[in-house]
């Protein structure tokens, strides 16, 4: 078949037994008019085929084998390096169910704008059909989807992310929810009149949207070929379209790692952990611990889905299969367990490549090499202006080849959790580990959740990046109606619900340095957790939170002075109540949506400062 032929209806294998996938993936083939259809099996051989026909296309780069074995290098577009929030779309029927904090379209008014961008987006190219399950296969809190793409590259990757193939769609039965994801590049090879062009590296299109539609649990993905806008398992699927379906059938999607901790006596903990970018999130879900005896074992490093099992406690699944982790900073200082992850069938997007053929990027080795090929394909030196790798570069590698991934990670039903924990980038204020005085007070704490916005900005209470729950950019509906689901959970779960916590691994002192050496040695934080989750310690009543005794707090073998010690763990009241006028100001920003629970806690804690910096004036 040519590639400026457009496929017939009879040459479609309808390979599913679901009919309603037939009918969705010969309805596309016709919207799209691509050359060819392809259902994906997910097999090595699949993958080792499509790597060798985008390695001749020049979209990727096989590395040296020796040092980096069945792994390749992608240069996307400098046009296409990361997520669009401004291009990302939620199409619920109602405005008001989007909410303030999501670009909204109505679904029908989207729908005419994207129809006559994808009429023929796909002629000259071959359509892929990926069947993927979010989770173990079988699993109870597992979903299943199908994307259909013309990007290898994102079959490729979906490969690794996801169990994608034969397998999941054996799964995808007439009765069997799932979710119909629809992805293209948007550049056609071929136009409506048949004129062709050649294929480039790279291929986007300049205009670009990543819109879902929550009601009937569709996405649909225009113009980017890059992450989290092309791997519609992901963000878009695993958050956005998931939380409306947690929402609905009362469990919860979450942008989380999971972990399991074990002490040196034996008693191991599920935590699951909630932080924005940039604040230690990859880090904590790989940690190697500095304390003698601790263990920590990865289930997850980035999406959590948790639902009620049949002890009534909150159990929890990484739906992923793969990470897709952000290379710049990280390196063999300070993330080794993700370093010995992706030594080999590992796909690298956008890091620069060594002269021995190697990949390489700012963080990675103390050493730089004295000379590299950037991520835009130029000579580079130390010299350089420019940064070797972008700040986006990506791996892509599955979770399995991770040296510290659990025994239990792909367990059907999920793990049950002990505690949830939020953190922020704060280098004033917020202490280095504290406890929520209830599930309320968990779920506040998760609603006030921020970081300080650049090193610059780091002494005004009111520079602050809100980031609540660490899902601004992925709730699939209105922000305050996510918090109150999250009440919503706690009532449900009752006393079997996990015990929550913040912890803060980024505050500084009055010269701008910081008060804790983080990386491997937060498991002394994390210990004082699992003491209290035993009942084995007490805490200092504060008004925002239960805090440790600072004897409490394991320094065996570290240097921090009891100075420090006191700075980690100060509560500023007047800094605090600045804070809470802040939090007011903000939350009155969602409207008539914002619970009430999570009003009354604000006008706790800030009644309770007053009353603590009215104590302290008469002493």
């Amino acid at each position: 078949m040519s590639e400026t032929s457009i496929v017939s209806p009879a040459d479609i294998p309808q390979r599913s037994e679901n009919p309603e996938i037939n009918a969705w993936v010969a309805s596309i083939a016709e919207l799209t008019k691509p050359a060819k259809v392809v259902w994906c099996d997910g097999s090595q051989a699949e993958f080792d085929r499509l790597a060798e026909e985008m390695v001749a296309a020049g979209t990727l780069i096989k590395l040296n084998e020796e040092k980096r074995p069945g792994s390749y290098l992608a240069r996307s577009n400098p046009a296409d390096v990361a997520r669009v929030e401004s291009r990302t779309f939620i199409c619920s029927e109602r405005e008001e169910d989007a909410g303030p904090t999501n670009n909204w379209r109505a679904p029908a008014e989207m729908k005419a704008e994207l129809n006559p961008l994808l009429d023929g987006s796909m002629r000259g190219r071959t359509m892929y059909v990926v069947p993927f399950a979010m989770g173990p296969l079988g699993g109870a809190i597992t979903q299943y989807g199908v994307e259909i793409t013309d990007s290898p590259y994102v079959v490729a990757s979906m490969a690794l992310m996801t169990r994608a193939g034969d397998e999941a769609l054996k799964y995808l039965t007439p009765d069997t929810q799932w979710v119909p994801a629809l992805h293209t590049v948007g550049y056609p090879l071929v136009d409506a009149d048949g004129n062709t062009r050649e294929d480039v590296a790279w291929p986007h299109n300049e205009t670009k949207y990543i819109t879902h539609f929550p009601e009937t649990r569709e996405i649909i993905s225009y113009g980017s070929g890059y992450g989290g806008n092309a791997l519609l398992g992901k963000k878009c699927f695993a958050l956005r379209i998931a939380s409306v379906m947690a929402r609905d059938e009362m469990w919860m999607a979450e942008h989380m790692l999971l972990i399991k901790v074990t002490s040196p006596d034996g008693v191991s903990r599920n935590i699951a952990a909630g932080f924005p970018s940039a604040c230690g999130k990859t880090n904590l879900a790989m940690m190697r611990p500095k304390l003698p005896g601790w263990k920590v074992e990865t289930l997850g490093d980035d999406i959590v889905w948790m639902r009620t099992g049949k002890d009534g406690r909150l159990h929890a699944i990484n739906p992923e299969f793969g990470f897709f982790g952000v290379a710049p900073g990280t390196g063999f200082s300070t993330n080794p367990v993700a370093m010995e992850s992706i030594e080999k069938n590992t796909i690298f997007t956008n890091v620069a490549l060594t002269d021995d053929g190697d990949v390489w990027w700012e963080g990675m080795t103390k050493e730089v090499p004295e000379h590299l090929i950037d991520w835009l394909g130029n000579d580079w030196t130390p010299e350089s202006e420019t940064p070797a790798a972008h700040p986006n570069a990506r791996f892509c590698v599955r979770a399995e080849q991770c040296p510290s991934i659990s025994a239990d990670w792909q367990e059907a039903d999920g793990v049950p959790v002990d505690a949830i924990l939020f953190g922020g980038r704060r280098a004033s204020n917020v202490p280095l580990v504290m406890e929520s005085k209830s599930w309320e007070h968990g779920a506040f704490m998760g609603a006030t959740l921020a970081s300080e916005q650049t090193a610059a900005a780091e002494g005004p209470v009111g520079k602050l990046r809100r980031d609540p729950f660490a899902m601004q950019p992925f709730a699939g509906y209105h922000m305050a109606d996510y918090w109150g689901h999250w009440l919503k959970m706690g009532e449900k779960l009752g006393d079997k619900a996990p015990r929550i916590f913040q912890v803060n691994w980024f505050r500084k002192d009055e010269d701008g340095k910081y008060l804790w050496p983080g990386f491997g040695e937060n498991i002394r934080a994390v210990q004082w957790i699992m003491d209290r989750l035993a009942g084995t310690v007490d805490a200092v009543d504060e008004p925002i939170g239960y805090l440790p005794k600072i004897d409490d707090i394991n320094l065996e073998g570290i240097e921090v002075s009891e100075r420090d010690m006191e700075k980690l763990f100060d509560v500023p009241a007047r800094a605090w109540l600045v804070e809470m006028d802040v939090t007011s100001e903000y939350f009155d920003e969602l409207g008539e949506k914002l619970p009430e629970a999570i009003r009354s806690e604000l006008a706790r804690v800030d009644a309770e400062l007053k009353d603590k910096l009215k104590d302290n004036a008469e002493v």
